[in-house]
Order: structure tokens, then C-alpha cells, then sequence
């Protein structure tokens, strides 16, 4: 805290309201810091209870719709019996066989002249594209329904096919997932208003201090005022010629 001459020589003379002042300045301050911080966290949770969380709800909402049809196509297209294997169409040629399957898959894997996605078929109920990542080097078979999952390719080619398979088992599973976060949204954007809501809780004492500091600057200038006459007069008395 800088002081002026005259408040250093009010201290020096044991003025309370100088040390007053003084404490109550550091006081406001941290008041204040603590009021910005508070501001501040209150904006963002003003800011996610607006934009974010409602934009997260609408997504997770999106994606459990699209989950549910998914997972209901795949049932309608796909044998009750566990051990009959669903037919496959590659390359417009469709197959019954997980072995020929398989092969038709590693061939088609061979004939891409591009890493672009290009159509490959479609296997229980979901239209199959297949591409080339040049990042990782392997093939990507993309399922598409209501949305879009990827599957990198091995050289196995029953492995493939299994790996397909167990993408499209862990569709309840991600539903499930996408149904719990959802909840939680929920809760933290319920949250998030109510924190909106809430005021400073040192506000009063802020206020308080800030009315006495107001009263204790008026104070002082005052007898700042006073201590410049008094300072005046004592020159002009010493400048006066002695008899």
C-alpha cells in the first residue's frame, strides 16, 4: 500500500484510523480476490447450464436413439439360432459361410486401389463401407446404421469376421453406457443452476468494510487538510523577518 507524506506522518504520530485503514485495505482485497474467483466459477456454471450440458444432453440423447434402432435392426437380421451364421454380402456377392466369408473379405482388402472408403456390402441388417488407414496401416470396415462404427482388419480370416461381430455385441453395452451419462447430465446440469443462483456468501462483510474504508478516506482527508494549513502557517511563520 503506498502512503502519502501526510498519512506517514499521522502514522508516526499514533493515528488509529491510519492502522485502521490500513488492515482494512488488506482486508478488502482479499475480499475482492475472493468475489473474482467467486464471479468467475459462477459465469462458467452460468455458461454450462446454458450451452453445455443441454448440447452434451441433446448428443447422449442422440446416440441412445441411435443405439436403439441399431441394436433393433441387427436383431431383425440376424438368426435366432446362435449357431447359424448370417449371410454376408462383399462385393455384391452374398455368402453363407464364415470361411468364404472371411477369404471374400481379405480379397476385397487386396483389390483397393485407394485408401478412400469405398462400399463393401452389408452384414446383419448394417451397410458395410471398407477403407485404408495410412496412420495405423490396416484395414477399416465402418458399420453403418443410425451411426457409424469402426472395425481395423486383421490377416485372419475368421478373426474378421469375429471381430465384427463383437463390435456389434457391444452395441447394449454402449447403450447402457450412453443411458448412465445421460443421468448424470441430468444431475450436473440441475446442479449447475443452483450454483448459478447463489450469491457471494461475504458479500455483507464486503459491503461493510468497503462503507467503513469509504469512511475512514473521508476521515483522513480531513485532517490531511487540516495537517496543510497547519504545515502552510508554520512556513509562513518561519519566513517572517525577526524583530
Amino acid at each position: 500500500v503506498a502512503l502519502s507524506y501526510a498519512e506517514i506522518k499521522a502514522l508516526a504520530t499514533g493515528n488509529v484510523h491510519i492502522k485502521e485503514k490500513m488492515d482494512l485495505d488488506i482486508q478488502v482485497s482479499k475480499l475482492q480476490l475472493l468475489k473474482q474467483s467467486f464471479l468467475s466459477q459462477r459465469y462458467e456454471m452460468e455458461d454450462k447450464a446454458v450451452k453445455y450440458f443441454p448440447a452434451e444432453i441433446r448428443k447422449q440423447e442422440q446416440h441412445i436413439a441411435g443405439y436403439e434402432a441399431d441394436i433393433a435392426q441387427v436383431k431383425a437380421h440376424t438368426p435366432s439360432e446362435r449357431d447359424t451364421f448370417p449371410a454376408i454380402e462383399i462385393s455384391g456377392e452374398t455368402y453363407h459361410s464364415k470361411k468364404e466369408a472371411g477369404h471374400a473379405l481379405i480379397q476385397a482388402c487386396k483389390d483397393m486401389a485407394s485408401p478412400d472408403s469405398v462400399p463393401l456390402g452389408s452384414y446383419r441388417g448394417l451397410s458395410m463401407e471398407l477403407s485404408y488407414s495410412p496412420f495405423s496401416k490396416e484395414f477399416v470396415v465402418s458399420l453403418k446404421g443410425k451411426q457409424t462404427y469402426y472395425v481395423p482388419l486383421g490377416t485372419d480370416i475368421f478373426g474378421n469376421i469375429t471381430r465384427i461381430d463383437n463390435e456389434i455385441e457391444k452395441f447394449p453395452d454402449k447403450l447402457a453406457h450412453c443411458r448412465e451419462h445421460l443421468e448424470t447430465l441430468k444431475v450436473q446440469l440441475e446442479s449447475a443452476k443452483e450454483e448459478a443462483k447463489k450469491e457471494f456468501p461475504k458479500e455483507k462483510e464486503l459491503s461493510e468494510k468497503l462503507a467503513r474504508l469509504g469512511e475512514l478516506n473521508a476521515l483522513l482527508d480531513m485532517d490531511k487538510g487540516d495537517k496543510v494549513l497547519l504545515d502552510e502557517a508554520e512556513d509562513v511563520k518561519e519566513e517572517e523577518p525577526g524583530r
